[in-house]
């Protein structure tokens, strides 16, 4: 999610740089970096790690969103008038997060051309990716579905190099991303060890072969 082309433009030099009130903050895995409900203050950098984004349905039931990776901002409601955060963020690993006061990063983005290209570039390929999601969850398989948020875990598609192997995740994350059960997800993930497009255990490898589920389906 969001474009990491840092040789371009480092946007973590940048706000090194540029004076604003900030914190770095280490959160292990598992740690709530901010929850549903919290005052919206800030904006978030992540420059290591990864954070997953996650929202509670009165029903209980809890949603993934997103997966945030070193490069990218969340938190970013802030700058649209939200009072409280609508969801949660969650280390999923080790996380190093800049936070940087809503204050400073509207005047930031006013005052530097090469930050505010970088944060509409993100805010534009996050929209395309939640728009991808939503046309997935009317008109997709589960299958197709799936093998989308395999491949999205595994980078396929952003400008640096896509991971084969990514680490193992809970087949109740992957219901959740998916919008389906439990069960439905084993009965797929087998499909696909069974066709070669996953394998590996513990750690998950996905085959580039998963594409054509993807583009085929």
């Amino acid at each position: 999610m969001g474009s990491r082309n840092t040789a371009a433009f480092d946007a973590h030099a940048l706000l090194d740089s540029a004076g604003v009130a900030r914190t770095v903050t280490t959160y292990r895995k598992g740690e709530t970096v901010y929850a549903q409900g919290d005052a919206c203050k800030a904006v978030m950098y992540l420059q290591k790690g990864e954070v997953r984004l996650s929202v509670l349905a009165k029903t209980g039931r809890v949603a993934p969103v997103a997966v945030v990776r070193p490069g990218d901002f969340f938190g970013e409601g802030a700058l649209a008038g939200q009072a409280f955060r609508t969801g949660s963020a969650t280390a999923s690993a080790l996380a190093r997060v800049l936070v940087i006061d809503k204050a400073d990063m509207l005047r930031l983005l006013h005052e530097d051309h090469r930050l505010s290209s970088r944060f509409i570039a993100h805010l534009l390929t996050r929209n395309a990716r939640i728009e991808k999601d939503l046309i997935d969850h009317l008109f997709g398989s589960v299958e197709r579905r799936l093998a989308r948020a395999l491949l999205l875990l595994a980078q396929y598609g952003e400008q640096d190099r896509p991971l084969r192997t990514i680490p193992s995740v809970s087949r109740e994350t992957l219901a959740g991303i998916v919008g389906t059960t439990r069960s439905r997800v084993n009965l797929v993930m087998k499909k696909f060890r069974k066709f070669g497009f996953i394998g590996g255990n513990g750690a998950l490898t996905i085959n580039s072969s998963l594409l054509g589920v993807v583009l085929h389906d």
